[in-house]
């Protein structure tokens, strides 16, 4: 599948569009690390069906289930009945760098995401613990369950996109419900009027265009849960699996990608800046970023930047290398604040859903003439 240009609700025209309808899209590699806080036009975009046309005035938000107090709120009543409240966090699609694990063995059907479906805002919206505490917790609750008012197209069944979040990430100090991203409300294709965000988390459960909260025992079964955004091992391939015995994907895994130089590209002989972007999901923050131009002989540990101890935002790293004329491959891994370290090849996180590629990302570039 091609990447195609085009324009999208203001969107930046150097996106690469992923998919038109229902559109997907991503943000160039050096654009990406441009900016700590990722301008809106130039946001990435994951959709499974249409953008739904809502009206703020008849929006309601419903709030049930293991619940004391049902609610049905407005968007007027969100904004005047519990405090603003502001969170910076980074987006991360379970299938970014999927690429490269396809390279590896082919994904018919799936999107073919670089590294740039992820990007870091400023959101600004209600805490879902005000809410949830709001309603009342029953004891038997052990998952917030979100649905979105989104047809899925994609998987072809016609339902509500949805997913959930464990209670305790539910009533924790980073998960949000948002109307307003980097100072404005939200955009259409990014979940307007309210969206759920949680940081440190796939961005699979940031359910956009939030219709419904449900507190229950058991996990979400909507399809995007239940069966689709699932991680199995390298064996497992789609004639043999058995979706029930997959785990569901959650926290962040830790990554580090090269933004800047891009794959194949033609660099002048001596001092090289290398910079990227590196993310540990679940609160942990990430410790250290080690890069090698020598195919992982040798590493230098970079300089972290921007968000280096920021629990649920990604973290900008950059580093000078010296290199002589010649073919280089340039590798990079992180290490996060809990000892957690990346493996070194595709062929290890390798599965059929090209989900949560977590290996050491390589490009290669080429130096003198």
């Amino acid at each position: 599948m091609k990447a195609a240009t085009t324009k999208f609700h203001g969107k930046h025209p150097a996106l690469k569009v992923r998919q038109g309808q229902p559109y997907n899209a991503e943000t160039p590699p050096k654009l990406l690390q441009r900016n700590f806080v990722t301008p809106v036009d130039l946001f990435y975009v994951r959709s499974h069906g249409p953008v739904p046309e809502v009206n703020p005035k008849s929006y309601r938000l419903s709030v049930s289930g293991s619940v004391e107090r049902p609610m049905e709120l407005s968007m007027d009543q969100i904004k005047r009945e519990f405090p603003r409240q502001v969170m910076t966090a980074t987006l991360y699609c379970a299938g970014n760098r999927r690429q490269e694990l396809m390279k590896a063995s082919p994904m018919p059907g799936k999107l073919p995401w670089g590294i740039g479906a992820t990007g870091n805002a400023r959101w600004a919206g209600v805490s879902l613990s005000d809410v949830l505490r709001a309603a009342g917790v029953r004891e038997e609750a052990h998952h917030a369950a979100f649905v979105g008012l989104d047809k899925d197209e994609e998987s072809g069944t016609g339902t509500e996109y949805g997913g959930s979040i464990p209670i305790e990430t539910g009533m924790g100090e980073n998960a949000l419900l948002a109307y307003e991203m980097n100072g404005e409300p939200l955009t259409p294709e990014h979940g307007f009027p309210l969206r759920v965000v949680v940081g440190g988390y796939i961005g699979a459960r940031s359910v956009k265009w939030l219709s419904a909260i449900t507190l229950q025992e058991a996990p979400s079964d909507n399809h995007y849960q239940a069966r689709e955004y699932k991680l199995f091992p390298p064996q497992v391939t789609a004639e043999t699996v058995d979706f029930s015995q997959g785990k569901m994907l959650g926290e962040i895994p830790l990554n580090a990608v090269v933004c800047e130089p891009e794959e194949g590209e033609t660099l002048a002989e001596g001092s090289v800046s290398v910079r990227g972007f590196a993310i540990a999901g679940g609160g942990r923050r990430v410790k250290r970023v080690e890069v090698s131009h020598d195919g992982g002989k040798t590493w230098v540990e970079a300089n972290l930047r921007e968000g280096r101890n920021h629990p649920v935002a990604w973290c900008f790293w950059e580093t000078d290398l010296d290199l002589n004329v010649g073919i280089h491959q340039i590798i990079v891994r992180a290490v996060d604040s809990d000892g957690g370290t990346q493996p070194a090849t595709v062929e290890e996180v390798w599965n059929f859903q090209g989900y949560a590629n977590t290996a050491w990302h390589r490009v290669n570039v080429r130096v003198g003439g």
